[in-house]
């Protein structure tokens, strides 16, 4: 194969929860200036960088998720490394009272919000066979119910009369029906649907509804999950188009890209951002099963 060209080369990532060292603008640097953006799951792995590319581009952000401690350091390290303001919230996207106390003081805070990324998700590798009840429930509480959640509180304290944009995090799992992925499939295909939906109904208070569907990304929880020692894993990933995984900060800038005005007439799609990876990559259920029992946690 021959080496990648211009458009295929990835941008500089580091795989820790850490900010990058320096970083080269594509977009303009103003590009979200005074925006305000609330991200749950901002504390690690794509969240994070998504939190981190937003700063970078003049927008202020709230990080949420469980882990408090995890947010307040997140938050030190985003607002250091771009000179905006951070502010870390404890919230559980399952819990609409949580939700809605979040979305007060960040409000109090900032006194808007315009841009929302749903990225808060819970995923493992396990055959249905073996799924228990409670894990199937679990992850359709935290992906599909958790972004209806955090989205309709956002539409109502300030969506609705102000506009803006909803970025949810989706995936390619259900496109195909993926082995090990009937939970997380599921509900990766109904916030597609869901995407849809909320397009239309909240277009005219100027909303703008997406999905964007990442593949393989490297330096995220799933990633170091599927790549384990065993040369099946390494083997997943021959067959993509592009010949390589994704970064971070390549899903982050397709999140930037439809939080801007430059997708201003874009809204009630999925942006697949994967190199091609869900047309082509092997599906083979027996060499996924041996990584499955390293990564089933429910």
């Amino acid at each position: 194969m021959s080496q990648l060209g211009f458009a295929c080369q990835p941008p500089p990532d580091v795989d820790t929860d850490d900010c990058l060292p320096e970083y080269s603008y594509l977009f303009s640097p103003d590009i979200l200036k005074g925006k305000v953006a609330f991200i749950t799951g901002g504390s690690s792995g794509i969240g994070f960088r998504t939190a981190e590319i937003l700063m970078r581009h003049g927008c202020h952000t709230i990080i949420a998720s469980r882990n408090l401690q995890r947010l307040t350091e997140a938050a030190k390290k985003l607002s250091v490394a771009t000179g905006q303001r951070c502010l870390p919230l404890t919230l559980d996207v399952r819990q609409p009272q949580m939700i809605m106390a979040a979305v007060d003081e960040a409000l109090k805070e900032f006194e808007r919000i315009d841009i929302l990324v749903n990225n808060a998700a819970g995923n493992f590798l396990c055959p249905a066979s073996a799924l228990s009840f409670n894990a199937y429930k679990t992850v359709i509480e935290i992906d599909t119910l958790g972004t209806f959640n955090v989205s309709k509180v956002l539409y109502e304290k300030c969506l609705r009369d102000h506009g803006g944009v909803i970025v949810n995090i989706s995936a390619t799992l259900s496109y195909r029906g993926q082995a090990l992925q009937v939970h997380a499939g599921t509900a990766k295909a109904a916030i597609d649907s869901m995407t849809k939906h909320l397009a239309v109904e909240w277009g005219p208070n100027g909303i703008r509804v997406n999905s964007l569907a990442p593949g393989p990304i490297s330096g995220t929880e799933g990633h170091r999950r599927l790549v384990q020692p065993h040369p099946e894993a390494q083997n997943l990933f021959r067959n993509i188009p592009l010949q390589r995984v994704g970064n971070k900060t390549e899903i982050a800038h397709s999140v930037l890209y439809l939080a801007s005005p430059l997708a201003s007439y874009v809204s009630g799609t999925t942006l697949v951002v994967d190199g091609g990876a869900w047309m082509t990559s092997e599906n083979n259920f027996p060499a996924l099963l041996g990584i499955a029992s390293h990564s089933a946690k429910l």
